[in-house]
């Protein structure tokens, strides 16, 4: 069968004076036939794996001008948001020696293996040299896109602020809705944290931090809060903003979609304000 490659990342530069990145790893959407092919249930297994129109959601702060990466490979084939050590031996032929971790040991690893409603996705182990070919085609250029941007980021305002935005299935009530995670305090700054959860709070959401969600790969690799870099992720309930079926815009879409411009617009300001600390005064 021919190998159509994954598509690349959307990356879209920022026009915005805000320094503040937009990152959606889990939206792709776009899964060749060859995958598809590969899959024992098909579609309907690859599917669950998406974080449903996350993408779509961001709209209100890409419309800041904000820039952002956003994967168009499904999550199904390469997922952005692990290391590239977290490679599940039932799936990846002839691993490296070690633990792959947890994750990579539920099945949810680099390549996501199995999941609890649909057991083993896979027909066959991906071989070495395809899941090179994965790396290159999507998740090398995923990463790379990140680095670059935060550092002008950093560069042109003395820091910066990577949001990392997902989703989580319904938790429902009284489990607070959004989950924020900083990787315990390594990717961000505890005060941009708690502005965050203020922030989200203020606008009716309630939240949560770390737990059950501490953040993933992405801040974990990007976020250098000594070095001006601060990374956050942001896991959005689905029935905050998907209707009942969970794959179509509910009727809290839009409230979503203002809360993650809010924060952008909010956290960005709040970072701008501690780097030239001499213009407030001056105001």
């Amino acid at each position: 069968m021919d190998r159509t490659p994954l598509p690349r990342p959307f990356i879209a530069a920022s026009r915005s004076d805000l320094p503040v990145l937009l990152s959606v790893p889990h939206s792709g959407r776009e899964y060749p036939a060859w995958l598809l092919a590969q899959a024992r249930g098909g579609l309907r297994t690859l599917e669950p794996l998406e974080d449903p129109l996350i993408d779509r959601l961001a709209w209100r702060a890409k419309g800041l001008g904000l820039g952002a990466v956003i994967a168009q490979a499904p999550r199904a084939a390469i997922d952005c948001n692990r290391s590239p050590q977290e490679l599940d031996p039932g799936i990846i032929a002839m691993p490296p020696d070690g633990d792959p971790g947890p994750r990579a040991r539920g099945g949810l690893g680099l390549v996501p293996g199995r999941t609890p409603r649909d057991g083993e996705l896979w027909r066959r182990k991906v071989s070495r040299d395809e899941l090179e070919r994965r790396l290159d085609e999507a998740y090398r250029p995923y990463h790379r896109a990140l680095a670059e941007e935060l550092a002008r980021l950093r560069q042109q305002h003395g820091a910066a602020l990577l949001l990392d935005c997902h989703s989580m299935p319904p938790r429902g009530q009284p489990l607070p809705r959004i989950v924020l995670g900083d990787r315990h305090g390594r990717s961000c700054g505890r005060w941009l944290g708690e502005l965050a959860r203020l922030t989200c709070e203020q606008a009716g959401f309630s939240t949560a931090f770390n737990d059950p969600y501490a953040g993933g790969w992405i801040v974990e690799q990007h976020g250098r809060p000594d070095e001006g870099i601060h990374a956050l992720q942001i896991e959005l309930d689905r029935s905050l903003y998907l209707d009942a079926g969970l794959r179509k815009p509910g009727p809290g879409f839009d409230a979503a979609a203002r809360l993650l411009a809010t924060l952008a617009r909010t956290l960005g300001q709040a970072l701008l304000d501690t780097c030239h600390p001499t213009a407030i005064a001056a105001e």
